[in-house]
């Protein structure tokens, strides 16, 4: 096969002309590659928040795009941590998805708040109940769960992803990073933040049936008399206001009468 090249005639541009040429053809070279990078980039199974209170229960979303060009998203599930677990997970309803929370055996036993925890849940699947309502090219759709309590005692808990595509690939979201790099298939993090003092699931509600939720009176610290004593004072100047001119209009008044009988 013979292959044609065609070459247009060009008018020879002027070195500097030639050079800013140059320069503007590689920034919209560079320009859509970034973007795409970018894209590229960005574009995995990702959890949030990404970081929650030690004790706390938290309501994780899982974010899955559909990366995709000709097969939808047909299931995806999320592996729990079994050595640090959470004792409790709920999921919230996904129309046209059916989920599935796992119960399993722990490798050893954990102590959880004083009892000891053999068995916890350790893996959430979704699944499309049919073509319909599968994750299609270019979309995603996001999964909620409320997991806790959250585990004390460790920086962060990896919570890697499994993607089935109609296709039948399967892509396994379960890198972990090291250093800087990012990995190609990085598996969703949940960075563990330490509990504050005297708090934990439960603290809030056992503060307000104890009344520590509401402020005593007795320990108003004038922040709102201020306001009440200012609006007082700014209806007082009015009011004197409002008697010194009826007065004045009274005067007026007689003045106009004692004229006129004159």
């Amino acid at each position: 096969m013979t292959t044609h090249s065609r070459t247009p005639s060009r008018t020879p541009l002027a070195p500097p002309a030639r050079a800013a040429r140059r320069l503007a053809g590689t920034a919209a070279l560079a320009l859509p590659a970034l973007v795409l990078g970018a894209a590229a980039a960005s574009a995995h199974v990702t959890v949030t928040p990404d970081a929650a209170e030690a004790g706390s229960y938290a309501t994780l979303t899982f974010k899955v795009p559909n990366e995709s060009a000709d097969a939808s998203t047909t299931a995806v599930k999320v592996d729990l941590p079994t050595d640090t677990p959470f004792t409790s997970v709920s999921v919230e309803p996904v129309p046209g998805w059916t989920a599935k929370v796992t119960q399993a055996p722990l490798p050893e036993p954990v102590e959880v708040h004083g009892t000891t925890v053999t068995e916890a849940p350790a893996s959430v699947e979704w699944t499309a109940d049919d073509a319909d309502a599968a994750i299609a090219p270019g979309e995603f759709l996001r999964f909620t769960v409320s997991a806790g309590a959250v585990p004390d005692g460790v920086d962060e808990l990896a919570l890697p992803a499994t993607q089935t595509y109609s296709d039948g690939e399967v892509v396994a979201w379960d890198q972990e990073a090291t250093g800087d790099a990012e990995p190609e298939l990085p598996a969703p993090v949940l960075q563990v933040t330490p509990a504050a003092e005297g708090e934990g699931h439960g603290a809030a509600a056992a503060a307000d049936a104890a009344g520590e939720g509401t402020p005593a009176a007795s320990d108003d610290d004038g922040s709102g008399t201020l306001p009440l004593a200012l609006g007082a004072a700014g209806l007082g100047l009015g009011l004197v206001g409002a008697v010194t001119g009826v007065a004045a209009l009274a005067r007026t008044r007689a003045r106009a009468d004692s004229t006129e009988q004159r």
